[in-house]
């Protein structure tokens, strides 16, 4: 969890300092708004619902897609709707991976197979 998820303190205070300042710009740079994205999507994928904790791997698998950027096609209000799939998808036919995730190793293999299962579904929303 520590290495998918080290950035996300960071990245998430900047994207709340960044949308306070944006309230007062109406031109922004493709940065700032690349970062502003991202913090809206990071903070869909945040939200669980109320007692039902989502399993640690399932955590990290959806996390690593976040911070790394990989759901930069699909439209914020979308952004759940995505994950339900790839959870969805990671859990019929790569369950082996995200037992993987949960037992803390983050290998080559589980990196190739989380950003091939989410390149198949964030292709429907290009």
């Amino acid at each position: 969890m520590k290495k998918v998820a080290g950035t996300l303190k960071i990245d998430m205070a900047q994207y709340r300092e960044l949308e306070a300042f944006s309230k007062f710009s109406s031109d922004m740079d493709k940065v700032t708004e690349m970062t502003l994205d991202r913090g809206r999507k990071n903070t869909q994928l945040l939200i669980q619902p109320q007692y039902s904790p989502m399993p640690v791997g399932e955590q990290i698998a959806i996390l690593y897609c976040g911070v790394h950027g990989l759901l930069r096609d699909v439209p914020v209000d979308k952004v759940r709707q995505c994950q339900d799939q790839f959870l969805e998808s990671m859990r019929s036919t790569h369950a082996d991976v995200l037992n993987d995730l949960a037992a803390g190793n983050l290998s080559d293999n589980s990196i190739k197979v989380i950003e091939e299962v989410i390149a198949n579904i964030d292709g429907q929303y290009k």
